[in-house]
């Protein structure tokens, strides 16, 4: 999946969200949160088989595992407990909070848009070009906002000493 696909696919769901009262920084807060616990996972299977540093119950197979209110009960306690964890597991889900207003959209993110796709296999290009598409999109919407935070690419290589 190219990047402007990804970033699509990310943004519509992201108009969803914003149509249910979520903000577009909250919709990027929690989809960081999901991407983190999926990736985790990913790494947990072949070719990588290393050891997720995601406690078991509070990682991505538990939440998929759980639908309706289960699913939106047990992803507020993931996130205050994976919040309470020491190092830099704490640091990433300190003072987390379940942003969703409905479980349902909860559950379709996972399934339809996170599970779907391996995230671990795309480049770090793919995955930083998705995350800037999705600031470049949302400067694009509001005339404010992440506009202050993106640069682009263009004037960034207009810019930089050649090489």
């Amino acid at each position: 999946m190219t990047s402007a696909n990804i970033v699509q696919k990310l943004w519509n769901y992201c108009n969803v969200l914003r149509d249910d009262g979520m903000s577009y920084g909250d919709y990027v807060e929690q989809l960081t949160y999901l991407l983190f616990l999926k990736m985790s996972d990913e790494r947990t299977k072949a070719p990588y088989n290393k050891p997720s540093g995601v406690p078991a119950g509070y990682d991505w197979p538990s939440l998929i595992s759980k639908d309706g209110d289960e699913l939106f009960d047990h992803y507020r306690h993931l996130l205050d407990q994976l919040g309470k964890e020491k190092g830099l597991l704490g640091l990433i889900f300190n003072k987390s909070q379940n942003k969703f207003q409905d479980p349902a959209k909860l559950r379709r993110l996972l399934v339809d848009l996170i599970g779907k796709e391996n995230w671990s296999v795309m480049s770090a290009d793919v995955k930083g070009d998705a995350y800037e598409g999705l600031l470049e999109k949302n400067a694009q919407d509001t005339k404010s906002g992440a506009g202050q935070y993106f640069t682009p690419h263009p004037l960034i290589q207009a810019s930089s000493p050649p090489k």
